[in-house]
């Protein structure tokens, strides 16, 4: 795509990495500019199995929504969406059943502005800028109000992101505020990468995508990444590595059996 498009936003510094636009772009989008393009090639370089965990990341979404459908939920809750392409969430849902509604959340303002691109037409999804650390901002937002009802099972989506989230920013009591606030019968799905499975390669792919913006990478085990969960009863097969979690073919796993082991994955359900 051209890098002068009038869609992008005034304030937005395209000379500066975005982490949603270089997820964007190792998932095969085309919703990045150059130095997201000259970003992504870095972390590949230095972590070879940096596209290949954006793919698996993005099969376990799949799989969890198509999952949630299943359950019966019809609208959904992704936060941190990053840019909503190539096999997004409405996409999937609304494949599955038509009457899906989805709200994608993004603190980035140029992955907004082409969020409302590609849903343009779409009654049933909506887009809003608003940071995850503010969940307030986020359950009593018009957009999220107008799509969701929150007397009815919601899926709340939070991949890849709550390791953005340092320790000293309370993670815990932020998850908890998500949970309170969702009905019985909803489900949380969480991918996060695991802190067994870390190398300094990774640290330092992950180092640079902090000071470009994206936010405090925190690896941590299983045992942390559980208690996010709650008294949410993780459906089966559990919080796993996120290959693991109900594969359904090849595209699911990697050749490689170090990817599969990158992050954990897990979905729970609210009594």
């Amino acid at each position: 795509m051209s890098d002068g498009q009038s869609w992008i936003p005034q304030s937005v510094d395209v000379s500066v990495p975005s982490a949603a636009r270089v997820y964007d772009y190792l998932l095969g989008g085309a919703h990045n500019f150059a130095v997201d393009r000259l970003m992504g090639d870095k972390a590949e370089e230095m972590m070879p199995n940096s596209r290949n965990a954006a793919r698996l990341n993005r099969a376990f979404l799949r799989r969890a929504v198509r999952f949630m459908t299943d359950q019966g939920v019809r609208q959904f809750l992704d936060i941190g969406s990053g840019i909503p392409t190539v096999a997004n969430v409405h996409e999937v849902a609304q494949d599955e059943a038509p009457e899906c509604r989805v709200v994608y959340v993004d603190r980035d303002p140029v992955a907004v502005a082409h969020g409302e691109l590609i849903i343009a037409g779409n009654d049933r999804v909506g887009v809003l800028q608003a940071d995850m650390r503010d969940p307030e901002s986020i359950l009593a937002s018009g957009e999220v109000n107008r799509l969701l009802d929150f007397d009815q099972p919601i899926g709340l989506l939070m991949l890849f992101m709550v390791h953005w989230v340092p320790d000293e920013a309370d993670p815990q009591g932020l998850l908890k505020r998500y949970r309170e606030a969702l009905p019985s019968g909803s489900y949380l799905a969480i991918s996060h990468m695991a802190g067994d499975h870390v190398n300094e390669d990774a640290r330092s792919v992950t180092d640079r995508m902090s000071k470009s913006g994206g936010g405090d990478v925190t690896y941590r085990d299983r045992a942390e990444l559980e208690s996010f969960f709650g008294d949410f009863e993780l459906v089966e097969p559990g919080l796993v590595k996120f290959a693991e979690w109900r594969p359904t073919g090849p595209g699911d796993i990697s050749d490689d059996p170090a990817v599969n082991k990158i992050a954990f994955a897990g979905v729970g359900r609210k009594p």
